[in-house]
C-alpha cells in the first residue's frame, strides 16, 4: 500500500477549506493514508504549526476511507494524558482510521518512560488502535517491538526498512517514510534534499547515527552528504522512477510507504502526487 507524508510547511499557506479539498482529492487518487507530524515545541514557536490532533481531525471529517496518522506526535508538546485523550477520541470517532505515531523524546529511555505514563492513564472507552513509534537505532526498534503495533522511521534508505522489519518481526507494522522529487535532473533533485540536511544539525544527532549504522562513512556524510547517502535517500526522477523506489521499500518489509513529494505549495503537492497516482494505481 501507498500513502502520503506531508510537513506542516503547505499547511501554514492554505486555509482549512483548501485542505479539506486536497485530502478528499488525496484518497480520490486511490492513496490509503495520510500522515503529517508536528515540530518541537521550541520550533513551533519559531513557524506555528496546526495542533496536530485538531488538524487530524479536520482531514478524517473531509473524508470517509482515508487512514490518517500521526507521524509523528511530538512527546514534548504535550503530557501523557493528553496525548492519550487526542489519540483515544479520534479513534473512537473515526473507527479504524487512525494511527498514533509517538517520537521525539531524548533517546528510548525518556520514550519508555512517557509510554508507561501513557498506559497507565485511565480511559473510558479503552478504544484501541495502531500506536507506531518513531524508532531509527536498535534500543528504539526493540522498544517498538515489545511497546508498540510498529515503527515510522524518516528519511531512512530501503536499507533501513529490511533491518527495522527484522527488528520488530513479521507481524508488527513497518510504515517508512519516503523522500522523493519528480525531476530528472540528478543534480537539481539532489539539491531539494540537501537544502533539509543543512537545516539539520551537523553534529551527532539520530539521523546521522542511522546512517553510520548502515555503512555511510566521514567521505559521505559532509556538509550537505555526498550523492551516494542522498541516492539512497531520495527517490528522484519520473514517476516510473519513484515508484520503482516505493515498490522496493515494499520488497524490502514496509507494510505501506509515505511518499513525501518536495513542492513549495499544498498545490504543487497535489500535482506530484495526481502524476504519481498515474504509475502506482493506473489512474
Amino acid at each position: 500500500m501507498f500513502g502520503v507524508w506531508l510537513p506542516s510547511t503547505p499547511f501554514l499557506t492554505s486555509t482549512i477549506d483548501e485542505q479539506r479539498r486536497a485530502f478528499a482529492r488525496i484518497e480520490a487518487l486511490g492513496y490509503h493514508s495520510l500522515w503529517t507530524g508536528e515540530p518541537a515545541p521550541a520550533a513551533a514557536t519559531v513557524a506555528p504549526a496546526r495542533e496536530i490532533f485538531s488538524h487530524h481531525a479536520v482531514a478524517l471529517a473531509a473524508t470517509e476511507r482515508l487512514v490518517v496518522g500521526s507521524g509523528i506526535a511530538n512527546v514534548a508538546a504535550r503530557v501523557p494524558a493528553a496525548m492519550r485523550g487526542g489519540a483515544v477520541t479520534l479513534a473512537e470517532a473515526f473507527p479504524g482510521r487512525y494511527v498514533l505515531g509517538l517520537g521525539g523524546a531524548s533517546g528510548p529511555t525518556a520514550l519508555r518512560a512517557y509510554l508507561d505514563e501513557f498506559d497507565a492513564v485511565p480511559l473510558r472507552p479503552d478504544v484501541r488502535y495502531p500506536r507506531v513509534l518513531a524508532a531509527l537505532g536498535p534500543i528504539a526498534l526493540r522498544l517498538a517491538a515489545e511497546r508498540a503495533d510498529g515503527v515510522h522511521p524518516f528519511l531512512q534508505p530501503v536499507a533501513h526498512t529490511r533491518l527495522a522489519r527484522e527488528a520488530v518481526g513479521p507481524d508488527a507494522l513497518v510504515i517508512p517514510h519516503q523522500a522523493a522529487v519528480l525531476e530528472t535532473d540528478p543534480d537539481a533533485a539532489r539539491a531539494r534534499l540537501r537544502a533539509v540536511f543543512a537545516r539539520m544539525p551537523a553534529a551527532d544527532n539520530p539521523y546521522v547515527r542511522s546512517y553510520r549504522r548502515l555503512g555511510y562513512g566521514d567521505d559521505d556524510l559532509v556538509a550537505g552528504y555526498r550523492d551516494r547517502p542522498v541516492d539512497d535517500l531520495l527517490a528522484r526522477g519520473d514517476e516510473a522512477a519513484i515508484a520503482a523506489r516505493l515498490r522496493a521499500q515494499l520488497e524490502a518489509g514496509a507494510d505501506e510507504v509515505l511518499v513525501q513529494p518536495f513542492a513549495g505549495s499544498l498545490a504543487d503537492v497535489l500535482r506530484a502526487l495526481e502524476r504519481l497516482a498515474g504509475e502506482l494505481f493506473g489512474r
